[in-house]
């Protein structure tokens, strides 16, 4: 699956054909995009989805990147649908900052 609002939507547990959310979840994952692109993360003059046709290789064209997948999930999920776990949130917040953190290095050359 290459479309990012498909793939995100999948991992949310929603079906491509169920659209009642796109615009929040598109809206959620722009957000996630735009953070990215502050760390250094995508392409430097900024990106955005409108929809299902934008890949995943539109945004991202290394590898090491494959973590953004995940980083974008978990905070979409954050927003869209936060559980009610204390516990659970607090470890998906853990797991963004590692994820943050692992990214800014990637795309950091460390001069």
């Amino acid at each position: 699956m290459d479309s990012i609002l498909l793939t995100i939507k999948k991992m949310l547990g929603l079906t491509e054909d169920y659209k009642h959310f796109d615009i929040d979840i598109i809206t959620d994952i722009n957000m996630s995009l735009n953070i990215l692109c502050q760390l250094g993360v995508g392409p430097q003059d900024g990106f955005i989805i409108t929809g299902e046709d934008e890949v995943w290789s539109d945004f991202i064209d290394d590898k090491r990147l494959e973590m953004v997948k995940t980083y974008i999930y978990l905070k979409v999920k954050k927003i869209f649908d936060p559980g009610t776990s204390t516990a659970m949130n607090t470890a998906a917040d853990a797991q963004i900052k590692e994820l943050e953190w692992r990214l800014n290095v990637q795309v950091d050359p460390g001069e």
